[in-house]
């Protein structure tokens, strides 16, 4: 994982695009569904990593932990941790919403306060390196001739910039259909927010 793209590139004014992504919340949170698509580019994932003979990806197993483990066959030890982030909408208003975050659409992603938090926790805990790795769908001004792209950070990295933002890139947005499971209030309803030019794109 490796290359920064120029900060040029996510530059993108959404008024005066021609294919202007639309700004209505999708209202409707099925987390099972989200869930399902999630681990099919999870497995994408692995299958890609395990390809290298030197390391061995797979699912990790402890509850909370992020997504993916990864083992350095050299050494035999925990080498990785990813977490799978899959993004098919960007936040339109987030100029409206956040100016404060100085934030453009184009160039925004999300990720669950609650599992960014978890995730600095664990990272304090065991000192195993850990990426967010965001796939990023249906977003043409980035994508171009791409049908997907990933982009990750370390938590390291993104802990630095939420300590410097602080609540300037938090939103808490409304419960939706689908959010309740067997009466469990699973959907993500608060988010904090980065830059793509904040993160690495990983050329696989």
């Amino acid at each position: 994982m490796s290359v920064y793209k120029k900060i040029s590139d996510f530059v993108y004014d959404c008024s005066v695009c021609p294919n202007r992504c639309d700004g209505v919340s999708k209202g409707s949170y099925i987390f099972k569904n989200d869930v399902q698509f999630s681990e099919y580019y999870e497995n994408l994932i692995i299958d890609r990593i395990n390809m290298n003979k030197n390391y061995t990806a797979y699912k990790c197993s402890k509850d909370g932990y992020p997504d993916i483990q990864i083992i350095d066959n050299n050494t035999k030890k925990l080498f990785l941790y990813i977490e799978v982030k899959v993004q098919r909408r960007t936040f339109m208003s987030v100029q409206r919403i956040l100016p404060q975050s100085n934030l453009l659409p184009s160039e925004t992603l999300a990720l669950n306060l609650s599992d960014l938090l978890r995730y600095f926790k664990i990272h304090e805990a065991e000192k195993i390196p850990t990426n967010i790795l965001w796939v990023l769908l249906n977003r043409p001004c980035i994508l171009k001739s791409e049908q997907i792209a990933y982009y990750y950070q370390s938590v390291e990295k993104l802990q630095l910039i939420y300590n410097k933002c602080t609540t300037k890139r938090r939103f808490k947005r409304q419960s939706g259909a689908g959010d309740v499971v067997n009466g469990v209030h699973k959907g993500v309803v608060v988010n904090y927010h980065f830059s793509l030019k904040e993160l690495k794109k990983w050329n696989k």
